[in-house]
């Protein structure tokens, strides 16, 4: 089921909140291009649920940007160095497949060979093999070098999700469990409860209605028996985010904005006002510099309130991917 308009009469549209033709033809842009491209990396990953088998990608330096770099917008890359006549090489990396598997879209593991990738093994200023590193919305970080404990990477994994999740919003990969390369399983996974077009419906005419209240329960309704129904999740942070602005003052808002630019509440109450605008790149833009300047609970706070707004604008929007890497920068 494809997200809804859901415009609400006496307040401005959200320009940025993408209609369900546009979502789906993006989509479909974004297959097409990895067919053509012949790829099973960034592309592929980005169009919806993949195998398990594409959560491991061999990467070279001509699609780094592309496999690495943009994918580390939507999840964290980890980056194996390895080489054939690396023996220590073939006890780590069929490990960091397993655990990736496992993992279940969380992570994806980029398998670069510095045999044939040099200059990528001189830029990441790598001394020794195997080294493993990882790509946070853009953003590298060293992990480990040589052959390590599975308990050690596995609590290593689970810090950088817990990190990607919290602080930039990465919820991983949607992976498709009867896929090339799943493991085997016990038994079937029981399917989503459901349909709930009733209560999604019902959210709807609540918003068009002005029940803010009435559409935030709705959608809360759904998730609590459905977490990842991506329909709710956009209509809870629209309904949330209008709610927020419903009784504030413009004026009074964007001055006291002005003249408190290291108010951290200030900022953020501008930037609710900014994306109900349609002053997307505005909104985003004010909160990083605010998380720039600010430090502890304020800066969290902040930094939440971003993350709020991603969900509104949706990942797969470039204005948001360029807002996490910039985020990234401030946060590291």
């Amino acid at each position: 089921m494809q997200p809804r308009n859901m415009s609400m009469s006496g307040v401005v549209d959200l320009a940025a909140v993408k209609a369900a033709g546009e979502a789906k033809a993006k989509a479909e842009q974004a297959r097409a291009e990895s067919a053509r491209q012949g790829g099973s990396g960034a592309g592929a990953a980005a169009a919806g649920a993949v195998p398990p088998s594409a959560l491991v990608i061999d990467v070279d330096e001509a699609g780094f940007e592309r496999d690495v770099l943009q994918l580390s917008n939507e999840v964290p890359v980890v980056l194996d160095f390895w080489a054939e006549w690396c023996e220590p090489c073939k006890q780590l990396s069929p490990l960091l497949e397993r655990l990736t598997v496992e993992a279940a879209g969380r992570v994806v593991l980029a398998k670069i060979d510095v045999d044939a990738n040099q200059m990528l093994m001189q830029q990441f200023g790598i001394q020794g093999i195997p080294a493993v590193f990882a790509v946070v919305a853009g953003q590298v970080l060293p992990l480990f070098q040589g052959v390590v404990p599975e308990q050690q990477i596995r609590e290593t994994l689970a810090q950088l999700v817990q990190v990607a999740e919290e602080r930039f919003g990465l919820i991983g990969l949607q992976v498709d469990p009867g896929g090339e390369g799943a493991p085997a399983a016990a038994g079937a996974a029981a399917p989503p409860a459901g349909p709930y077009d009733a209560l999604l419906e019902a959210a709807v005419v609540a918003l068009d209605a002005g029940d803010l209240g009435g559409a935030v329960q709705a959608y809360k309704n759904v998730l609590a028996d459905d977490p990842a129904n991506m329909e709710a999740k956009l209509g809870l942070a629209q309904a949330e985010l209008l709610s927020r602005v419903q009784h504030m003052n413009p004026q009074a808002v964007r001055e006291a904005a002005a003249a408190n630019p290291r108010d951290p509440q200030a900022q953020i109450a501008a930037a609710d006002l900014d994306l109900v605008g349609g002053h997307v790149e505005d909104a985003f833009g004010r909160l990083v510099d605010t998380v720039r300047v600010t430090a502890g609970d304020e800066r969290d706070a902040v930094r939440v309130r971003l993350l709020e707004l991603f969900e509104v604008i949706g990942a797969d929007d470039p204005r948001v991917s360029a807002a996490r890497t910039a985020l990234a920068r401030v946060l590291f």
